[in-house]
């Protein structure tokens, strides 16, 4: 009975991978066909896999130049969510007082707000700074800002519950020795939460990178486009070019893939430590 039973539960989880991993060969194999094979049957392969859409692709969108783009952004904002985070949570755990709960608790409640609330006041405050001289739209500098603002209510929550299992003593040891507030944090306190400064990054890589509707409402120059926004060029009012929009959709999931294939060991571990003691 009991061999039956994981026989079904082998059987489901097949089936629900295929589900998962459905839509990622629909958009492989319909990236190297034409248009008639493509409406003819999408779930077939093509007659031959020819490089040629790609080329058309790449071409099209200035693949390098929007990934440097998109590259850019990602890792700026990235070290930038990690560097200021882990020390606003890390202050906030120490100065234990009604003030640093009043603060956390507002860093945890903007993960409950939707960001289709927030984005028409956000890009006419944002339009303000930019009239001002702030250059905040159409700007990959103001792209960063605003993605340090969406995602550091997250990993202060991350942070804030790690650095709780983190011993005082270990601080007031450093602090004995002659060790700044700035040399406890860096030398001390951050080797030690090295999990949750992965997770944090595995987890706002992927966002950043796929993230398509904030950098298409901040950036509005062609030459300052990231990779998703550029694949959206491929989508027509009123016409769509199938093989080359797959094509771009590749293009845009291959180094995600490939990073989260490298780093998902990670992300579960560093999920785990950052629930201790929340």
């Amino acid at each position: 009975m009991k061999r039956f039973k994981n026989v079904i539960l082998s059987c489901f989880l097949l089936i629900l991978g295929i589900c998962w991993i459905s839509p990622v060969y629909i958009v492989f194999i319909n990236s190297f066909k034409n248009r008639a094979e493509l409406y003819e049957n999408i779930l077939a392969f093509p007659k031959e896999f020819s490089l040629e859409y790609y080329e058309k692709t790449t071409e099209k969108m200035e693949f390098m130049k929007v990934l440097g783009n998109s590259l850019f952004v990602t890792i700026v904002s990235t070290v930038l969510i990690i560097i200021l985070s882990s020390m606003t949570a890390w202050m906030l755990v120490r100065n234990n007082n009604k003030i640093s709960k009043i603060i956390f608790n507002v860093f945890v409640a903007t993960m409950l707000i939707p960001f289709q609330t927030l984005m028409m006041p956000l890009l006419q405050e944002m339009g303000w700074f930019t009239n001002m001289g702030i250059p905040m739209i159409d700007s990959l500098g103001g792209l960063i800002f605003m993605n340090i603002g969406f995602g550091a209510g997250m990993a202060v929550f991350l942070y804030h519950g790690f650095i709780k299992s983190v011993p005082v003593a270990l601080e007031e040891a450093a602090r004995i020795d002659g060790c700044t507030p700035w040399g406890e944090f860096w030398r001390i306190v951050f080797p030690i939460i090295k999990p949750t400064t992965v997770t944090v990054a595995i987890l706002d890589v992927i966002w950043l990178w796929n993230d398509y509707l904030l950098p298409s409402l901040v950036l509005t120059s062609k030459g300052k486009r990231t990779i998703p926004v550029a694949t959206a060029a491929f989508f027509g009012q009123f016409t769509i070019q199938w093989n080359m929009a797959m094509a771009g959709l590749m293009l845009t999931m291959i180094p995600v893939i490939i990073f989260y294939l490298c780093a998902q060991k990670h992300i579960i571990r560093g999920v785990a430590a950052g629930a201790v003691k929340l």
